[in-house]
């Protein structure tokens, strides 16, 4: 079977389906997420063409497929934390005076935070822009405070670096010889 054939032929089939395909999607994942879904089924299914094309119920396997993207997305969504939206800060209108000196400084901000890796981004974002302890800033990551705090640590080492400033650890007193260390 020429390649070209069997694309125009999965397209054909699948678009058959679609309509019904699509209202059971709407059943399944909910009106405002049905279309995705059924794109998501799409998509793993034109991977492997042939299997569709090949099957001797083509609805039932595409159903198939749709079910198991709609529990991914199900998945995907009952892991994600919702959170109430911060306060803004009170220093947010400060820079108002100066629109375009306050946007350069939010892009040399996502650019910084862009060369960070994801943990380090994450830890930074969370308890110095957001306000968020390290114990919550864990919580709302899913690991454990040492974690957030080392991760915090080296990011700021980092962007201290990039900025120029001192890279070293910061030295702190003792609390209970009085000595620095």
């Amino acid at each position: 079977m020429d390649a070209r054939t069997g694309d125009e032929g999965f397209d054909a089939l699948f678009c058959g389906l679609l309509p019904r395909l699509y209202r059971r999607a709407v059943l399944l994942a909910g009106e405002g997420s049905a279309e995705d879904a059924v794109h998501e089924t799409y998509l793993k299914l034109a991977r492997r063409p042939d299997r569709l094309l090949g099957h001797p119920e083509p609805y039932a396997y595409a159903f198939r497929a749709l079910v198991s993207v709609t529990r991914d997305m199900w998945r995907v969504r009952s892991r994600q934390v919702l959170l109430a939206e911060p306060p803004e800060p009170e220093h947010a209108h400060a820079g108002a005076a100066d629109p375009i000196a306050r946007r350069e400084a939010e892009w040399e901000a996502v650019r910084m935070l862009g060369s960070l890796p994801a943990k380090q981004a994450a830890a930074v974002l969370l308890v110095d822009l957001d306000g968020y302890t390290i114990d919550q800033a864990a919580e709302i990551l899913g690991v454990h405070r040492g974690t957030v705090s080392r991760s915090r640590e080296r990011a700021l080492t980092r962007l201290r670096a990039g900025l120029g400033g001192p890279t070293g650890r910061f030295r702190r007193r003792d609390r209970h010889e009085g000595v620095t260390r």
